[in-house]
């Protein structure tokens, strides 16, 4: 059995082993693959591994010889499910390798914007505290969350453990769900999408991007939020509409924006959230730990081990 890994160099760039996964059959592992390298790369393998490389209907057609797709991730929408479904290919997904270390980022974010610690920072290290008259200064306010509510959108896994350490904070939780009250915990109180934006002070995305939610966050959205709102996004960036949201941030129709993800990755240098003010930017390392990858890795041979036996799961398609 051949298996290749398509993009694996920022899930390990070296300093982790695909031991797990290469044990299982002739393995390859390759740092990027370009579109134009997919089919040479892939054309023999039973088994692909892909992070962010887009596997569409065009490219399962040229790989016939294509088994099993693991997503070297939670979200999946770089794969054609439908199409691998009629093709017999069987897709996995890694669905809560990262969770803490996600919502770990995702109150960073928040933390950064509430208390601006790393302005203050390189204000102090450039002299401003030396070379102030007082004994402590601010340059913008100080935000306290206890008392403000957060609203989540998308109560998975990532989801519910945000509201866990909200609640921990003093804020009030409101969710858009499916889930009935007597399903959650009695700090959670579920909402109309409308009433999500119109009420939180910060609103956190942690749902997957399906065509039905993409740009859920947009200009119609968006005008039913508090100009003072923060907006946390660490899931997926097409949830909101980049132009939207930059344009309401120039404006002072919103607060602020934290956000590890974004539209298109890298960015566009024209990209308008990244020359947005109060939009504080990391480069998708929400799920970056060593102990998430390490998951990651663990995760992705058990699914592969798993679909050997005959007994698949976190199967996706």
């Amino acid at each position: 059995m051949k298996i290749v890994v398509l993009d694996g160099f920022v899930a390990n760039n070296g300093d982790l082993s695909w031991d797990e996964i290469a044990g299982l059959g002739e393995f390859t592992a390759y740092d990027r693959t370009m579109p134009d390298m997919i089919v040479e790369r892939a054309a023999d393998a039973d088994v692909i591994f892909t992070n962010k490389v887009v596997i569409d209907k065009d490219l399962l057609d040229k790989l016939p010889k294509l088994k099993f797709i693991g997503v070297l991730a939670t979200g999946y929408n770089n794969v054609d499910v439908v199409a691998a479904r009629r093709r017999g290919v069987t897709v996995t997904n890694v669905p809560a390798d990262s969770t803490h270390s996600v919502v770990q980022n995702i109150f960073a974010h928040l933390l950064n914007i509430a208390n601006e610690t790393a302005l203050h920072n390189d204000s102090v290290k450039k002299g401003g505290w030396t070379h102030c008259q007082d004994f402590s200064y601010r340059l913008t306010p100080i935000i306290e969350l206890s008392g403000l509510t957060m609203g989540i959108y998308g109560l998975g896994s990532i989801g519910s453990e945000v509201t866990k350490i909200a609640n921990a904070f003093g804020m009030k939780v409101i969710a858009f769900t499916s889930k009935v009250p007597w399903q959650l915990p009695g700090y959670i109180s579920p909402v109309e999408k409308d009433e999500l934006f119109a009420q939180s002070d910060v609103l956190v995305l942690s749902a997957p991007l399906t065509s039905e939610n993409k740009h859920i966050v947009n200009a119609d959205t968006l005008r039913l939020m508090k100009k003072s709102a923060i907006i946390i996004n660490a899931a997926r960036g097409g949830l909101m509409d980049s132009a939207a949201v930059a344009e309401a941030l120039n404006r002072g129709d919103l607060y602020a924006v934290g956000a590890d993800v974004l539209e298109s990755e890298p960015p566009t240098p024209s990209d308008p959230l990244v020359a947005a003010p109060k939009c504080r930017i990391t480069p998708h390392i929400a799920w970056q730990s060593g102990v998430a990858r390490e998951a990651l890795i663990r995760i992705s041979a058990d699914n592969l081990r798993s679909y050997l036996s005959g007994k698949p799961k976190n199967v996706v398609n």
